[in-house]
């Protein structure tokens, strides 16, 4: 019978979502506990010495990756529910306080810990206990008193009121209780999440001005790179056509100077083509999962599902491997590479190895701290498998795609086979200096959104204005085309053909504005503490720079690889 109860009630919670019967039983799910201020430090609710109700308990369970991996910890709370069958408060368990369960609340306390629960898929938020103003008597909230709201045979509302404070004394026996009480509700199950939106918050009104400031920068770049360069660029056509039509006593006489001179290297194969061709795949690949998990996010409400945002970004990382495998195998054949397998091996692990170090490095201390974010064994080698079986062989597929369909160096230009020397130029035209400089615009461009994006997932904030992200992303790639193109153009007329790292790593420096930026979040935005919210912080923001980093680098090139070509196909060349 107790096999029966489990798989019951783990069919209860598949098709809770749905629609219940009068007097069907409505599982409360306990979730995590953790301190209100580091939000990622969460821990099983019943770590801390909670009683349970007397139901038959079943298992925890994850059901999706995302939720595993996200720490989601379900544990049954054994509380007697029933579709719109009210409790009178309720006696579910009782709590021997001995001096270490005393001890282990007082901590909870003193930390500001809360706990999560879930009815229905409906998140509920409750604080464990208060101290008095002194901070030496602490309290313990010791009923939960539920408000639940029903449309006709649904769950669309879920409050919980914590009610009877009493004072944590050692070796006394604490009551723990409940009431359940049902109320009609007008609200739509569609629009039941609702009402854990903060418009009042991400439709403020700096955030609507911040991006119509972006969007008058992205005017303002783009008047100003087409100006400079139509007009420039005109004028170098004008000046190389005069330069046709002298003989060559007059051009040998002549001053020339300015990107034609570098015709004969400007297509030659960039330092370390096997690593710039794999980070440019991968910066293809991570545009491509932005965009598309963007556009579901606007179609779908991914905020109602736990973990699905996580396992919808897992699932399009996976599909779009050969996206990676056809950017970065096209360009490392036009680039004359022979390691073709190896190129794809490293594209196709360097951002999975990138995120998975940094997981396995903090999991180290969620182990160490019994902190539910710990990734279970059995979701990391999911998480293999999925490398190995999907990305792996799709990757693959891209990369032979890549190599016979673009892979042919079709340049407008021959290279020379001696590379010519490079003049020295002013300091500012180093590229060194132009990596540094790049990155400011672009960041600029989307330095508000970020403090959008860290609040929701550093804070207590459902981000759901994925439209305003998709705006963002749209002016940060212009931005970043833009300003690689004007780096790129004045590179090659100070007569120095290095520009494909030049054009990568500069649009690339937007990440460490980016990191910087959330050293700064951390330490005046947030109340963070300790060792494991802090790793998990700065190993975590690290990963995203890096991302955002490679995927800026990889539409800056691209955009100033068309640029080249473009201008190159139009001149004369002996």
């Amino acid at each position: 019978s107790e096999r029966l109860d489990a798989v019951y009630l783990i069919y209860t919670v598949l098709v809770s979502h749905l629609q219940y019967t009068d007097k069907e039983e409505v599982v409360l799910w306990m979730n995590t506990v953790g301190p209100y201020h580091n939000r990622q430090e969460t821990y099983k609710y019943f770590s801390l010495p909670f009683c349970a109700g007397s139901k038959k308990t079943i298992s925890h369970y994850h059901e999706t990756l995302g939720e595993a991996l996200q720490g989601v910890e379900l544990e049954f709370s054994g509380l007697d529910i029933k579709f719109k069958e009210e409790v009178m408060q309720t006696t579910y368990c009782e709590i021997e306080l001995d001096k270490a369960k005393r001890d282990a609340f007082v901590y909870a306390i003193k930390n500001h810990y809360w706990y999560q629960m879930y009815i229905d898929d409906l998140p509920i938020w409750g604080i464990v206990g208060e101290a008095d103003e002194n901070g030496e008597d602490h309290y313990l909230w010791t009923y939960k008193k539920l408000e639940i709201g029903f449309n006709g045979n649904r769950i669309v509302d879920v409050n919980l009121t914590s009610e009877g404070k009493v004072k944590l004394v050692p070796n006394t026996r604490i009551a723990m209780s409940y009431s359940v009480k049902w109320k009609k509700s007008d609200v739509k199950f569609e629009d039941r999440f609702d009402k854990y939106l903060d418009p009042s918050f991400f439709q403020h009104r700096i955030h609507w001005f911040s991006i119509f400031n972006s969007f008058m920068m992205v005017i303002f770049l783009v008047g100003l790179v087409s100006m400079i360069l139509m007009r420039t660029l005109r004028k170098d056509y004008a000046r190389y056509s005069k330069e046709e039509e002298m003989d060559d006593m007059d051009r040998d006489l002549g001053d020339e100077y300015g990107w034609k001179q570098v015709h004969g290297d400007v297509f030659r194969p960039s330092s370390h083509p096997l690593i710039f061709s794999s980070l440019i795949g991968s910066g293809c690949q991570i545009f491509s999962v932005s965009l598309i998990v963007i556009i579901v996010a606007i179609v779908e409400d991914l905020y109602t599902e736990r973990g699905s945002m996580l396992s919808t970004a897992i699932f399009v990382y996976a599909a779009t491997s050969p996206v990676n495998g056809y950017f970065g195998g096209s360009l490392y054949a036009k680039q004359g590479g022979r390691r073709w397998i190896k190129q794809m091996f490293i594209g196709a692990f360097m951002i999975p190895a990138m995120v998975c170090g940094t997981a396995f490095f903090i999991n180290f201390i969620a182990i160490y701290y019994h902190a539910s974010r710990a990734i279970p064994f059995g979701t990391m080698v999911a998480v293999c498998c999925i490398c190995f079986f999907v990305i792996l062989p799709l990757n693959l597929v891209g990369t032979i795609l890549g190599r016979n369909l673009s892979g042919q160096p079709n340049f407008p230009c021959r290279v020379n086979a001696v590379p010519r020397p490079i003049p020295e130029k002013k300091w500012f035209m180093e590229p060194a200096v132009i990596v540094c400089l790049g990155g400011i615009l672009p960041f600029g461009s989307i330095f508000i959104e970020m403090y959008f994006i860290f609040t929701s997932f550093w804070a207590y904030k459902i981000y759901y204005v994925y439209g305003f992200m998709m705006l963002v992303l749209v002016i940060l790639c212009i931005v970043t085309v833009c300003v690689t193109i004007v780096c790129t153009y004045f590179l090659l007329n100070a007569e120095d053909y290095r520009w494909q790292w030049t054009s990568f790593l500069s649009a690339a420096s937007t990440a460490v504005y980016v990191y910087m930026y959330s050293f700064y979040y951390y330490f005046f935005k947030t109340k963070m503490y300790g060792l494991f919210q802090t790793s998990f912080y700065f190993g975590y923001m690290a990963v995203f720079s890096t991302a955002l980093g490679i995927m800026c680098g990889a539409v800056g090139y691209m955009g100033t690889s068309a640029f080249v070509r473009k201008i190159y196909t139009n001149v004369k060349i002996d």
